[in-house]
């Protein structure tokens, strides 16, 4: 039986010929990951189990993002025991305030995740660098803990299922617009602890940043990963930004899948996830009238440079509606420079948003812009749970960076095409 992406890379790492669904293995891992939120309790365990030392300096990376700059006195504290922690191991991968970023953001652009790599994080959203054609998946931090000591993590091998991409996508429709319909079509365990394995000539219409937002909100289908096909796209972003060797991984003819879906990109249109689920989505002609009080836009999902030019090319020579708050948050210190750079942060200044420090804070709900009872948010973030970004009758409408944008314009969620 041939195997899929996900099961070849897992299968390499544990020394194996082959792998089927539900075996479960033990695997050699590339990169270890973890925040400022779930590597404390990592900390804690790895000195509870006795370890003294970790398995590899160099594939260990520590993020303080969560609630950094410290918001208060407890987030001080955590990042205190992780960095005090990171400088006793030597680890070479920790990333303070100043150089750090949003993780996910953070650990492609360092050259940190490649094509074929086995990565695991203390995160859920760890699931973002199967962009990259690697397999990557979220982890509890005694995982982590684990994984920091021996270089291995045990792994119950996912089945998969297979979207294949066709078609380009038309305007004003993202990345976020395509995870999102996809989400909508299968639901939130649609993909339970499956591989999500995407594919197709629709590929080649998709930027990187798209890839990194599709395979990111993988996780809020239920699946263990998601991964794309290496193309030329992904060579040219690994060469820039890497100098770690890597292996691509090609499913095999017979690779078995459980579901497969034939996904046409030009009949996708801009999408909205309604509270208080991500697959609880409506195209934007179906919104109806919604107003709203704040809107985010960064994030792991989409805080990238790109991101960061359409919401700019929205409010350019536009101010924001009297009465709604704007926040954006880049999703690293890079993009932040080549941000200002562009003049893409004197653009959003002059329109009325404020521009934050590389931070998770308003996606969670953690500061830098918690919502009010009562309050709507459009957010560019992946989760909209209850009180996901502050009080429990507050509300968050999850988009792209375009929709979030032109809704600031006008303080209701809006369509950017007919501004």
């Amino acid at each position: 039986m041939g195997m899929t992406m996900s099961q070849k890379i897992l299968a390499a790492h544990a020394g194996m010929e082959q792998v089927r669904p539900g075996q479960l293995i033990e695997a050699d891992l590339d990169l270890v990951l973890g925040n400022d939120v779930t590597t404390p309790v990592a900390v804690h365990e790895f000195k509870k189990t006795g370890f003294t030392q970790v398995f590899d300096r160099k594939k260990i990376a520590i993020v303080p993002d969560h609630f950094t700059p410290n918001k208060d006195i407890k987030a001080a504290e955590q990042c205190r025991m992780i960095r005090v922690f990171a400088h006793e191991m030597g680890i070479e991968n920790y990333f303070e305030v100043g150089e750090m970023g949003i993780e996910h953001c953070l650990i492609p652009e360092r050259g940190l995740a490649v094509p074929g790599d086995l990565i695991i994080g203390a995160d859920s959203h760890t699931c973002t660098y199967g962009a990259l054609g690697a397999f990557s998946t979220g982890v509890g931090s005694t995982d982590m803990a684990a994984g920091m000591a021996t270089g291995r993590a045990w792994f119950k091998v996912p089945p998969a299922l297979k979207f294949v991409l066709k078609n380009k996508p038309g305007p004003w429709v993202s990345g976020k617009d395509i995870i999102l319909h996809i989400i909508g079509m299968i639901g939130v365990d649609g993909a339970r602890y499956k591989s999500m394995e995407f594919m197709g000539d629709g590929l080649a219409a998709l930027s990187m940043d798209d890839r990194f937002t599709i395979a990111n909100m993988a996780v809020e289908a239920g699946a263990k990963n998601g991964i794309f096909m290496v193309d030329e796209q992904t060579i040219a972003y690994v060469k820039e930004h890497a100098t770690k060797p890597y292996q691509v991984y090609e499913p095999d003819p017979d690779a078995v899948y459980d579901e497969e879906y034939e996904i046409d990109l030009s009949t996708i249109k801009p999408t909205v996830a309604f509270p208080h689920l991500p697959s609880n989505t409506r195209t934007i002609d179906e919104v109806g009238e919604i107003v709203i009080d704040q809107v985010v836009i960064g994030s792991c999902t989409n805080g990238r440079l790109s991101d960061l030019r359409t919401a700019a090319g929205i409010l350019k020579g536009r101010k924001v509606k009297k009465g709604v708050r704007v926040i954006v948050f880049p999703g690293t210190q890079r993009i932040y420079l080549e941000a200002l750079q562009e003049g893409l942060i004197a653009d959003l200044v002059k329109a009325g948003a404020v521009v934050s420090t590389p931070t998770c804070g308003p996606c969670l709900g953690g500061h830098m812009g918690i919502l009010a009872k009562g309050e709507r948010a459009v957010a560019t973030t992946n989760r909209n749970f209850v009180g996901r970004m502050g009080h429990p009758e507050s509300e968050v409408y999850l988009a792209s960076p375009a929709v979030a944008a032109a809704s600031a314009v006008t303080g209701k969620i809006t369509d950017p095409a007919k501004l």
